[in-house]
């Protein structure tokens, strides 16, 4: 992790990243967008599909749709005209056709009621996978409408495609779903416990902000947080057994569209519509943040004590030839921050964290 700043003595902070610097007039901060993809991105003017690989640093989008009995595909849409869609533009799971209410989701025999009802999207994560100190985060919405056993998840897995919840592979999962309260938002270890995460309804256009960092080879730091009410946040650590985070998927299970809503194939009005389609913002993965400020003649660098094992480094140039000392101030803590206080050199100083 290489977040480098530059402190000349005086009253303005250079910071560099990713080649750019910014001069600002107080502080700066870094944390590099390793992948960053947005629903707006002009590759999906037109749709979204297979193989489209917006933005930068994902892998190209995969579809797992499954089929109902009657031949009509279980799909996905780049939502632009729902009026169930909170962001306005959206990637969109959406099932055509899904099983009554309180009915279990039965074999696809061929013939009788619709089976399968699973839509799928997911991706490659960057450079083979999440590394320690990197965080994946998205926006999602909230449905509006809920029915046991129905819901979103989110999984991050080690694979190379769509897997359904808790199947091989499965390292950290996130979900919606209404076994035990509707509005329950739950995470892998609490899944089917009857313990809930968050308890969220809001339905604003806002949504809800998914921020899961890995803070060691197996273990990771998981937020939740509704966007237009942040003070019910949850935040959770936990461990996962699987080697590198390499794959997320989106899954919209056992939840039939009120807008893409279809009867034995044939279009058909729903009587009572409500927001059951899963609606993605977008996705980013940044790097382990690194924050500066000045404060008279030192500069106060500060990272998250969530992350252990990065060092502060310092190093009077940048290049093969730099080098980088350790020999800082030891941190201290505060608000769950490491912080470390230098004072300011006549020459420039760049600073970067390290492992």
């Amino acid at each position: 992790m290489r977040s480098h700043f530059t402190l000349p003595r005086g009253v303005t902070a250079a910071c560099a990243v990713a080649g750019a610097t910014a001069v600002l007039s107080g502080n700066c901060s870094a944390a590099p967008f390793i992948a960053a993809d947005y629903a707006t991105n002009a590759t999906y003017a037109s749709g979204w599909s297979a193989g489209q690989n917006g933005g930068y640093g994902f892998g190209a989008w995969s579809f797992t749709t499954d089929i109902d009995t009657n031949g009509v595909p279980i799909q996905n849409a780049m939502d632009r005209t729902s009026p169930y869609d909170p962001f306005g533009v959206g990637w969109t799971l959406y099932n055509p056709i899904g099983p009554a209410i309180g009915s279990p989701n039965p074999p696809d025999t061929g013939s009788g009621p619709p089976s399968g009802d699973v839509s799928r999207a997911g991706r490659a994560l960057p450079n083979g996978g999440l590394r320690v100190g990197q965080t994946f985060s998205t926006i999602i919405s909230n449905p509006t409408e809920h029915k046991f056993f129905r819901g979103y998840t989110i999984i991050l897995s080690t694979g190379s495609d769509n897997i359904q919840y808790g199947g091989v592979g499965t390292a950290i999962g996130v979900g919606t779903f209404d076994y035990y309260v509707a509005g329950g938002w739950y995470t892998l270890p609490t899944f089917k416990t009857g313990g809930t995460g968050l308890f969220d309804t809001d339905t604003t256009t806002n949504g809800m902000e998914l921020d899961i960092t890995i803070t060691s080879t197996n273990s990771y730091h998981l937020v939740m947080t509704p966007l237009t009410n942040p003070g019910i946040a949850y935040a959770e650590d936990g461990t996962y057994t699987n080697s590198v985070i390499n794959w997320v998927t989106y899954q919209l299970y056992n939840t039939d569209s009120d807008f893409y809503n279809f009867t034995n194939g044939i279009p058909a009005v729903c009587t009572n519509p409500q927001r059951t389609d899963f609606y993605i913002q977008s996705m980013t993965v940044s790097g382990l943040m690194l924050n500066i400020q000045l404060a008279g003649a030192k500069a106060v660098l500060s990272w998250p004590t969530n992350v252990p094992g990065f060092n502060l480094a310092s190093s009077l140039n940048l290049g093969p030839g730099a080098v980088w000392s350790t020999n800082l101030p030891s941190p201290v803590i505060v608000n769950g921050q490491n912080v470390v206080s230098n004072p300011i050199a006549n020459s420039k100083q760049f600073y970067r964290l390290q492992q």
